[in-house]
């Protein structure tokens, strides 16, 4: 097919956070305003820097079958729960090619990870030096490599019109999304099958974080220690899960009568080129990437009504955005309701742009945006209307919003999305 600049609409929903075990639980959770941080309990964590994170509410591994999680690892677990609940949420209720809902050769999967299987990795490392190279699993190159939670979508539905993995740390699921939209509107595929997953809350990743001063040590006080935008927020707090959608052309879900949430309109798409961890201070490639995205789409900014942001409790990279968004769109930013939903959910790194993406639809879709918590005093510099104090109601006629995620390395990646 050599259609190009096909509609792309979403419409299925899937994640698993530290806020609940699926999509619906989650969004409840963002609602409410519940934080989905606590202490780690395991002994492992007595010594370390930081005794908290965001785990998953529901363990993957007491949901899938013993012996096929034990062939997963965390990441690939928390990508096909989600997979499997946006695939049934789009309405499909066969693998590809089983029945005459979808061809196999034009469905997609591309699931993004920011760190992939390290903790198979540190695991089996653990195995090799104390019990000898006889005991490392023989699954073990399967579940540590990066693309092992998209292959195994695509095994799971059949999708065969190409698997992919996005990898650019915390943009990852982002970018995914928009690779996948791309993937429709230019012709390769009708359907597919895209997201972000993260599952590293582990001894080492934690330490190496928070000795390069980007996490929050706050071990006081777990469910206040993500606080984007406050004046005291000193780092992000490491979270787990995933966040899928299900993206398709407007006429093939046409063709078999599927609800769509909303239109994904595009991706814009900029590197800092400024340091290997620090956001650029002035948001000169966010700005850069919101502007491609304007470019590349009919999005018009007085549409733009809310923003899922990056927002991860880190002293610079919550300003750098929000000049960012003066940049753009202007010094008044009073017609934008900002969420920042890292302050319930933990920042789940790679994992991060899906389920953020997932919880965009749903703010369009429910034309409500959820609230920030933790935020004791608005940082003077954040001259923005963050939604806080509960849920927001959102406009009614066409409205659109964005889903920014940025990641280590100077990656940039804005989504935008529009009601039907």
């Amino acid at each position: 097919m050599n259609a190009t600049n096909r509609t792309v609409v979403v419409t299925g929903v899937g994640a698993t956070t530290p806020l609940g075990g699926d999509s619906a639980s989650t969004w409840e959770g963002l609602l409410a305003g519940r934080s989905g941080v606590s202490n780690i309990t395991e002994d492992w964590a007595a010594d370390l820097p930081v005794r908290f994170a965001a785990s998953a509410a529901v363990d993957p591994a007491d949901v899938l079958p013993r012996p096929h999680a034990r062939r997963l690892d965390r990441t690939a677990q928390f990508a096909l729960l989600a997979a499997r609940e946006a695939w049934a949420d789009a309405g499909f209720t066969a693998r590809a090619g089983e029945d005459d809902s979808a061809d196999p050769t034009r469905v997609g999967a591309v699931i993004a990870s920011g760190i992939g299987g390290v903790t198979t990795l540190l695991e089996q490392y653990d195995i090799l030096n104390h019990h000898g190279p006889r005991r490392v699993s023989p699954h073990t190159v399967p579940m540590l490599m990066p693309n092992s939670p998209s292959a195994n979508v695509s095994l799971e539905f059949g999708a065969q019109a190409g698997v992919h993995t996005p990898v650019s740390a915390c943009a990852s699921g982002a970018e995914a999304v928009g690779y996948a939209g791309e993937m429709i509107r230019t012709g390769r595929a009708d359907v597919v099958v895209a997201g972000g997953t993260e599952g590293c809350i582990h001894p080492l990743p934690i330490a190496a974080f928070a000795n390069m001063m980007a996490m929050s040590k706050d071990n006081d006080d777990p469910q206040g220690a993500s606080r984007p935008y406050d004046i005291g927020r000193n780092g992000f707090v490491l979270g787990e899960g995933a966040g899928v959608v299900v993206l398709e052309s407007a006429e093939h879900a046409a063709r078999r009568g599927a609800r769509v949430y909303c239109e994904m309109l595009g991706q814009g798409l900029s590197s800092d080129a400024h340091h290997i961890a620090q956001p650029e201070p002035t948001g000169r490639g966010i700005a850069a990437a919101m502007r491609n995205l304007l470019d590349g789409t009919d999005l018009k900014p007085e549409q733009l009504t809310h923003l899922n942001a990056h927002a991860t409790s880190t002293p610079q990279g919550d300003i750098a955005e929000i000049k960012a968004l003066r940049h753009v769109l202007g010094e008044d930013l009073d017609h934008v309701a900002i969420s920042a939903t890292k302050s319930m959910t933990g920042h789940l790194l790679g994992g991060a742009g899906g389920v953020e993406t997932v919880a965009t639809v749903l703010a369009l879709h429910h034309r409500t945006a959820p609230p920030t918590i933790n935020v004791s005093e608005l940082d003077p510099e954040v001259d923005a209307d963050v939604v806080r104090d509960g849920p927001r109601a959102l406009p009614s006629g066409t409205i659109a919003a964005i889903n920014n995620s940025f990641g280590f390395g100077g990656h940039n990646v804005v989504l935008a999305l529009r009601t039907v």
